[in-house]
């Protein structure tokens, strides 16, 4: 039943992007064989569905090697979406978590697109699995920010370390690394300021935090999360790379799909950086975050 629930959540949060997915479905129960002009079309409706030009044209190029001047059928649909999947597949999709002491995750992301809400799901996600989890609020400079994670903390019965607004955020990753590991806390998520990704000396920042929790913990960060936007689509792919070169991202939090017809921007994000999208933000409720199984998202992007 827990299974099911989770499905059929996703199933509704993809309901947008489905709708454009169903039109590449769609082009495989046309008759007539797979030339130039069907491989043209395909090319479209895979654009029209955000998957982006380098998915794309993987998609495209694989179709025609198998089916060139076949008939189209309706088994090319299972040929695409095992395709589809192998483009998503990574070594890791779960949380990297430490052999021993605090796992750090350093959470990463611009303005606006679902940080500090997506930290918050994160942590639910952490005690779910039994795992006693801290918090560090580094993003100093926003008052709003250390607000809104000391209320989700709050709720959530989580530890909070923060400092006053404007004082250093890697003084506040420093003292959280430094109770973190004299309390005993399996898991330490470190906010880090919102930020955009043209900024370079806010991005000096992001990685001076890193240096510092790196310092305090062997092997710290084990995971640096970005959080990306999914209603920002192809956007999300530029932002992801200023990130990666920065902070050496280690995967990606996919916030708001539930919100987008963009979904199919994950292959484009997953091709382009080679960074395993680790979870997807379903809702707006603190357990609406799911751990990502490419599987899962293909074959619900095909579904009626």
């Amino acid at each position: 039943m827990v299974f099911g629930a989770i499905f059929s959540k996703v199933k509704q949060a993809l309901a947008k992007t489905r709708s454009l997915f169903s039109g590449i479905a769609q082009l495989f129960s046309f008759k007539g064989r797979v030339d130039q002009k069907f491989l043209d079309e395909l090319e479209k409706r895979l654009y029209l569905a955000d998957v982006g030009t380098f998915a794309t044209q993987e998609i495209v190029n694989r179709v025609r090697l198998a089916y060139q001047d076949k008939e189209v059928s309706g088994e090319m649909i299972a040929f695409v979406k095992d395709q589809l999947k192998s483009l998503l597949t990574a070594r890791s999709q779960g949380i990297n978590y430490a052999a021993s002491g605090p796992t750090v995750i350093m959470i990463a992301g611009v303005n606006g697109a679902g940080k500090t809400t997506s930290i918050a799901k994160l942590a639910k996600h952490c005690m779910n699995q039994k795992k006693k989890v801290m918090v560090a609020a580094c993003d100093t400079f926003r008052a709003a920010a250390v607000e809104q994670l000391t209320i989700w903390s709050q709720r959530l019965g989580c530890e909070i370390v923060k400092n006053a607004q404007g004082s250093d955020p890697a003084s506040v990753a420093h003292d959280a690394c430094e109770k973190a590991v004299a309390r005993n806390f399996d898991v330490l998520i470190v906010d880090t300021a919102g930020r955009l990704h043209t900024q370079t000396h806010l991005m000096k920042e992001l990685d001076k935090i890193r240096r510092i929790v790196a310092k305090q913990i062997p092997g710290a960060p084990h995971e640096v999360l970005l959080v990306l936007d999914a209603t920002s689509g192809q956007n999300a792919i530029t932002q992801a790379e200023m990130f990666k070169k920065t902070i050496d991202c280690t995967g990606i939090i996919l916030a708001k799909l539930d919100g987008t017809a963009k979904g199919g921007a994950i292959f484009g994000v997953k091709q382009k950086l080679d960074l395993p999208v680790k979870f997807v933000g379903l809702g707006e409720g603190v357990d609406d975050l799911e751990p990502f199984d490419p599987n899962e998202y293909v074959e619900k992007l095909f579904e009626d």
